[in-house]
């Protein structure tokens, strides 16, 4: 992995932190251990990063993992010898890290398998969607197969579909948003719109139907940033339902009413496309049972 600085920061493994999925412990480990350099040079983990800076992470380093397989439920859509599609429940954390060990996907896929794709902290998990986002997910029981989905995902050969509930009345049937997507200068657990260390992100947008104060809509990824859509819909004037992050209205522990619905990619073992389609949560349709429809 290669990562460009576009303006002066913090201390390196803060700095990653923010911009990685590795823990700060596990930055600094790497760090100490070559594994991250900067134009090409060792430095410390107290090293402050300079616009220009090109930091290079190594693929290579392997942590030991104390991730303990569980005995969770898990709906499987789909399974074979190199691929499982898994419908996630709202609420479960897709893998360990910032202090949970356990309840995770991983670690019920842990418990499903032993057949998972070699990452110590991230068995089989090819891409993620947020805790309380329901819906379909790609997992990767070989090592062959998680590279040739993940370059899926990077060429955009791999199309995902969500729906979501939007609070207020949309007047237009259809947007496309594009705009880029970073760390929150004053929240660095939140993204934002900004151009200052940002990367492209383009949604595609149709309502579905509208009710009284609130617009069913299907959502079309171009990019996956972190975020993206909770992001996107909260820059445009219509933030997701009961976002705990991006709304200001008060959100129950449901959280945010965002599905991914539909998954379609060429089977990486024997080309044939497929695609899958799964419908929101009882939660989410008996909320929208309960809107008034608007013609």
């Amino acid at each position: 992995m290669e990562i460009k600085v576009k303006e002066e920061s913090q201390r390196i493994d803060k700095f990653l932190t923010e911009e990685t999925d590795y823990s700060r412990s596990t930055i600094q480990k790497m760090i100490e251990s070559d594994f991250i350099l900067v134009n090409n040079d060792k430095v410390k983990s107290n090293y402050k990063v300079k616009e220009g800076d090109i930091i290079c992470i190594s693929d290579e380093y392997k942590e030991e993992s104390d991730i303990v397989p569980e005995e969770i439920p898990l709906d499987i859509v789909f399974e074979d010898d190199d691929l499982m599609v898994i419908n996630k429940a709202s609420g479960m954390v897709v893998h360990p890290g910032n202090g949970q060990t356990s309840g995770t996907l991983v670690n019920a896929l842990m418990g499903y398998t032993e057949n998972l794709s070699d990452d110590d902290l991230r068995p089989g998990i090819v891409h993620r969607i947020d805790k309380d986002t329901s819906g379909l997910m790609l997992v990767a029981k070989n090592n062959k197969t998680h590279e040739l989905l993940s370059e899926g995902f990077k060429n955009k050969t791999i199309t995902r579909e969500y729906i979501a509930l939007l609070q207020g009345e949309m007047s237009t049937e259809t947007a496309t948003i594009d705009a880029p997507i970073g760390r929150d200068s004053h929240d660095r657990k939140k993204m934002s719109i900004t151009e200052k260390n940002s990367k492209e992100a383009v949604t595609h947008l149709t309502v579905i139907k509208k009710y009284k104060d609130f617009t069913l809509v299907r959502l079309k990824l171009d990019t996956g940033r972190t975020h993206q859509i909770r992001v996107h819909m909260k820059y445009i004037g219509f933030p997701v339902h009961n976002d705990p992050v991006y709304s200001k209205k008060v959100a129950n522990e449901f959280g945010q009413f965002l599905h991914s619905a539909k998954l379609t990619f060429i089977h990486p073992g024997n080309n044939k496309e497929l695609i899958f389609e799964k419908e929101i949560p009882e939660e989410f349709n008996e909320f929208i049972s309960t809107l008034e429809e608007i013609d």
